[in-house]
């Protein structure tokens, strides 16, 4: 049985995780702000030290989330909270007397570059930022990304493994996830491409995200960053159209970019979400052994919706 502590681990990938190492057995320990009774221990970070101290693994979530809109406090409360969480984990470790075999630190696949051409994968793959059609808002997601990781390097933690876990949008069939919007626009029969339809999709469903965080905590080989990501990412037009199908949506209207950004305005979110190319594969998750279950976005778009359906809503 291990000991897993999770940072920032009260939202919903914290849940996904927290959830399953608990039925299987293992300890569990939450750390965050506004601490709750759940089926799993949560305290505050007050005691992040002791928690750590003797425990197997780290899995820090804690971040500021980026469904909003990039004014000024936003931008502020997005970085700052992912680059002093990190600190925070890192002095936490330092003052364990027998500190974590491993940490992994959460990181993004939006990391990389806006591209067509070619998947970024962590060997080759081209990071974002320089692309002179980039929006402002994207090479701010990049600053963020990069800062993030910059600060995870900096922290010695010389008796604990670290990996850097650059992950794709988790997709899951309970409510309050990324997969929920998604069927809501396929139900309004909005599920048409967005934009052009060329930007492509990394993603990966949440029972291989839970897998392959076990993966990583287990092989003590694997270090560095590691993409999270389902290993064929497809343009949004196709999966979009998967999903339609998978749902039983026959009729889905495409919402072209200028309309995208007025929703996302009054939505209060940004449209780089939706508009990004993001085609990201997990080259060392494969190297490394680790299967998926689910590879192909079509078999999983059918499994998410079998269980979207069976939490009792209806298309």
């Amino acid at each position: 049985m291990f000991k897993i502590v999770i940072p920032g681990g009260s939202g919903h990938l914290g849940s996904l995780l927290a959830r399953s190492f608990s039925h299987a057995g293992h300890e569990v320990v939450v750390l965050s702000r506004t601490p709750r009774p759940a089926v799993w221990r949560v305290t505050g970070w007050e005691h992040a030290a002791r928690e750590m101290d003797g425990a197997d693994a780290v899995v820090n979530l804690a971040g500021r989330s980026v469904n909003c809109r990039y004014g000024v406090r936003n931008r502020r409360e997005i970085m700052d909270s992912r680059v002093s969480s990190v600190r925070a984990v890192g002095e936490a470790i330092r003052q364990c007397t027998t500190p974590p075999r491993v940490w992994l630190q959460s990181s993004t696949a939006t990391i990389y570059e806006h591209r067509y051409d070619a998947p970024n994968d962590e060997l080759t793959g081209i990071l974002g930022g320089n692309e002179p059609y980039a929006p402002e808002t994207w090479r701010f997601s990049i600053d963020v990304a990069t800062s993030w990781e910059s600060a995870f390097e900096a922290e010695a933690t010389p008796s604990t493994r670290k990996v850097a876990m650059r992950t794709a949008v988790v997709l899951d069939a309970s409510h309050g996830g990324a997969f929920a919007p998604l069927v809501n626009l396929v139900r309004a029969r909005l599920g048409g491409r967005q934009g052009d339809g060329r930007q492509f999709v990394s993603w990966i469903h949440a029972e291989d995200f839970v897998r392959a965080v076990a993966f990583l905590i287990e092989r003590e080989e694997l270090t560095g960053v590691v993409n999270v990501a389902a290993p064929n990412p497809l343009p949004n037009r196709d999966f979009m159209g998967a999903l339609r199908n998978a749902c039983g949506g026959r009729i889905g209207l495409s919402s072209p970019e200028w309309l995208l950004e007025i929703g996302a305005f009054f939505a209060r979110t940004e449209t780089e979400l939706l508009l990004k190319s993001r085609r990201v594969v997990p080259t060392r998750l494969i190297q490394a052994g680790f299967t998926f279950e689910y590879p192909e976005w079509n078999a999983a778009a059918v499994e998410l919706c079998s269980r979207w359906r069976g939490n009792g809503v209806r298309y």
